[in-house]
């Protein structure tokens, strides 16, 4: 069940209402009511009718908080699996559609975002392992995501990966491999695992189904070290998960979530198969919900806001 922080009543009127829901130091950030500006909608990537945003979901959404939800992880890495921890924090901002980042002021031409930042730490041996994702998707939900980033720390060194929605999926990557130092490429567009977490938030039956070309998430691309390209995919909704299976890359993800609004993820497992024959291994990454609030957390940055962390049973 979701916990409040400092809850606030939402005054919905038929104007446009500023709320500060984004990390920004001077909070002059604003994000849009659901009223959601189609202006930057290539009409040949239309991949669903405009959304029409429910009571729930803007006054959910639209109430100057983020939700963050905290989750125990068992993650495979170098054949074995490490505790740690995850976190997933969902929150609307405003979005400009050419420069693709958060705006600082709002215009009828910004669009209208629930952003997902996707954390996950854990402990390999002697070193630390940070991963992060971020995926910018419009909450008009009839688009792919305006932008997609993960970058992932270790003693090793550190990798990142971008992806831009322009005329096509234009990336940019940067690594510390031999063979990946400084990448950029277009794709076509398609879908994008990163995407549909942030699909399901806004409503679980646009899922796509079926046999599918997609981008596998960008974590696992770089984890795995597999290329960055669309791959077939089948893919299965059920009342109360979501998985997607790679035939060829042997790796399965399953999404478990609440059936109800406001569509809670529980957790999820990912399985991962290596190797050829009699050497290969399959080993099932986990994340387990542990707690969830609203708060608007860019505000709670003082030593006496430290408490919140022992509410998400984060160390």
């Amino acid at each position: 069940m979701i916990r409040t922080i400092q809850p606030r009543l939402l005054v919905v009127t038929i104007a446009l209402i500023s709320i500060f829901t984004s990390c920004n130091e001077n909070t002059s950030t604003t994000a849009t009511t659901p009223e959601i500006s189609t202006a930057s909608e290539p009409k040949s990537e239309v991949v669903n009718p405009k959304a029409t945003l429910s009571d729930d979901f803007k006054n959910y959404w639209y109430n100057g908080e983020a939700e963050i939800t905290s989750y125990r992880l068992e993650q495979a890495r170098y054949g074995e699996l490490r505790e740690g921890t995850a976190v997933l924090v969902f929150v609307t901002e405003d979005f400009l559609p050419d420069a693709q980042v958060k705006a600082d002021n709002y215009s009828k031409d910004n669009t209208p975002v629930l952003k997902l930042n996707t954390t996950k730490n854990f402990i390999t041996g002697i070193y630390p392992y940070s991963i992060m994702q971020s995926t910018f998707y419009p909450v008009a939900n009839n688009q792919h995501a305006l932008k997609i980033s993960t970058s992932v720390q270790e003693w090793c060194g550190h990798v990142y990966s971008q992806l831009n929605n322009r005329d096509t999926f234009e990336v940019t990557s940067h690594s510390y491999f031999q063979g990946e130092a400084d990448e950029t490429f277009n794709l076509d567009k398609t879908w994008t695992e990163n995407e549909l977490w942030a699909k399901l938030r806004i409503d679980p039956k646009s899922l796509p189904v079926g046999e599918l070309e997609l981008i596998p998430s960008l974590e696992s691309v770089r984890l795995n070290h597999d290329p960055l390209k669309a791959q077939k995919a089948n893919v299965k909704l059920e009342n109360t998960s979501y998985t997607i299976t790679y035939p060829e890359l042997q790796r399965t993800l399953k999404i478990n979530f609440n059936p109800n609004f406001p569509y809670d993820i529980l957790g999820w497992e990912e399985t991962i198969t290596s190797g050829i024959g009699s050497s290969a291994e399959t080993l099932t990454s986990k994340a387990t919900k542990l707690e969830s609030l609203k708060s608007d957390y860019w505000n709670k940055k003082s030593k006496s806001d430290v408490n919140l962390r022992e509410t998400l049973k984060l160390e």
